[in-house]
Order: structure tokens, then sequence, then C-alpha cells
């Protein structure tokens, strides 16, 4: 088996039967596809046992609900397949030559870890937009460089954009929801496995509800996962500028302004002296200025050159 089509499934049936049928018009055959059911009900199971496919089903029901993104690892874990792609029921194939792309360049390729350009849905604003990394823009410069990088822009994208090896060591950290793709890239790349593909080869379903759009700008998620992210990968990586810059818009667009704000939003650990740096700094900002964002990137460069480790 050269692939495996992993759906971690939660509820929405009409999304994954869109992704089921998208599946069935692909060229490239040499594929399973995994399914972990996290629903509460037997809705999914149901129509898994009548749906009519011309391809290899596994379907397995969670005893309890594990949530995301361990419903993730469940489906990765059941994987038999070389390569790993990961599909949540929300997206589906762009046409009937997507998965035969990804399976190219994964033959053609020492590569581990293959992505490819995208098409947002927005599913409420009914409109869409095509989404690519620039090969030779300075963001996936500095991804070649340094994956953390990826603090600053997710140039990226989401899980349903790659493909992977199944190496059985690398699995999405179940104390992540805002950064667990982001820590995921970083722990399953080197700076030579990287291929892009131009094409947008996956839609990508969005929609309000999404647990990511959730966590935006909530300071109770958002800081305790930088530091625990952080902690995992060494705070050298804010000598990296698109890591300091990241991490200075997060403090300023949270309005943390004391070690007290860190605080109240749920880390209680040893605090870094350049965090600590860039705050107190920040503080002595009129939050007007820090708002324009031309103004914002002068002061944070001043900062990262002359006084970050003061």
């Amino acid at each position: 088996m050269f692939i495996s089509i992993c759906i971690p499934a939660y509820k929405n049936l009409l999304f994954l039967e869109r992704l089921l049928n998208s599946i069935a018009i692909q060229k490239f055959k040499d594929f399973e596809v995994v399914i972990t059911d996290d629903s509460p009900d037997d809705e999914l199971q149901q129509f898994i046992s009548n749906y009519t496919s011309n391809f290899t089903i596994s379907y397995h029901k969670n005893v309890e609900a594990l949530g995301t993104p361990e419903n993730w690892n469940a489906a990765i874990k059941h994987a038999k397949g070389m390569w790993i792609k990961l599909m949540h029921d929300d997206d589906w194939f762009s046409d009937e030559n997507s998965l035969a792309v990804f399976a190219k360049q994964a033959q053609d390729n020492t590569a581990s870890f293959i992505f490819s350009a995208y098409e947002n849905i927005y599913l409420d604003e009914k409109k869409s937009e095509i989404v690519f990394a620039k090969p030779f823009s300075f963001g996936f410069w500095h991804l070649k460089k340094n994956i953390a990088s990826l603090l600053s822009k997710n140039i990226i994208g989401p899980p349903s954009v790659i493909m992977h090896l199944n190496n059985g060591k690398v699995f999405y950290d179940k104390q992540l929801k805002w950064l667990v793709d982001i820590d995921f890239y970083y722990h399953s790349i080197s700076s030579q496995q990287i291929v892009f593909i131009q094409q947008p080869l996956i839609k990508v379903g969005l929609s309000n509800e999404q647990v990511t759009r959730s966590c935006f700008r909530i300071a109770d998620v958002e800081i305790p996962e930088y530091f625990y992210f952080m902690n995992k990968i060494g705070y050298k990586n804010l000598n990296n500028i698109l890591v300091y810059d990241a991490t200075w818009r997060l403090f300023r667009n949270l309005g943390i302004k004391k070690l007290q704000d860190i605080i109240d939003a749920g880390y209680f650990e040893k605090i870094e002296l350049s965090i600590l740096a860039l705050i107190k700094f920040q503080n002595k900002i009129p939050s007007s200025l820090l708002k324009i964002g031309v103004v914002s990137k002068v002061l944070m460069l001043l900062h990262y050159i002359f006084f970050r480790k003061s």
C-alpha cells in the first residue's frame, strides 16, 4: 500500500460524503482510506456500512471520544501505507488528479514531507482564495533554514495539504490546539526534506466552528501554548527574526504588558529574560503606536537588533 488517506471524522456526514466522493474519482489507485470516528452516535458508522466504494475503507469507531488531535493520531496509527495523507472531513481533493500528483512527487524525490498549494473555501461567506507558498520568498527561505519560522506565518497550511512518510515516530501533540500543526511540522521536517507542489490540490473548508478559529486571539489558549511550544524547541529559536517577530506580534495583539498578564493567561513557569525584555519595551510604547503596522515593525527590528538580550 503506497498511501493511507487518514480521515479523523466527527459528526459531519455531508462533509465526509463529499470527501469520500472526491476520493472515489482519483486516478491514482494504490491507497486505502482509514476513518476513525469520534461521533457521539452511529450515524457515520451506518453511512459507511452502506457506502459503495471502489477503494478499501478501514473504519474504526472510537470507544470514547478522543478529541482533537488524538483522533488524528488514531487514524495515523491504523494506517498501513508507506505515506500518510491526513484529510480532515471538511476538506476534499480538488480534482481527479490530486492524489496522483502527490504520489508522483513522493516517487520522484527523496523527501519525507510534501505539501501543496490549496484553495480556501469559506463556507459561511461563499467565497474562496488560492493559497500557495512562494518558493523564492523571504518566508520560504526561512522555512528551509528554520521550521520554527512558521510561527510568524504558516506558509505550509493546514494538515490536509501535506503528505508525509509513515515512520510511526511523530504524532500530533494532544496538549496543543492552536499550534498543533506547526508543532507537528517542526518535528517532522528537516531542511532537506521539503517538496512543495505549486498546484492547488486540496480544497479546505473553513467555518467559524473550527477549533483553530475558536482559539484565535484568546490569551488563555495562545499564551500557554506559545510557552509550551518554545520550551519544547528551545528559546534559541528567537534568534530567527521571523520567530522573534511572531513573539512580538503575539504579545502586542493580546495586550500583554507585564508579567502578571502572562500569569493571568495561565502560564506560571519561569520566563526567559528576552521575553521579559520584549514585554518591558512594548509597555513603554503607547498602544496606539503599536497598532500601526509599519511603526510596530520598525520598533520590533530595533529591539531585535539592540535590546532583546537586555
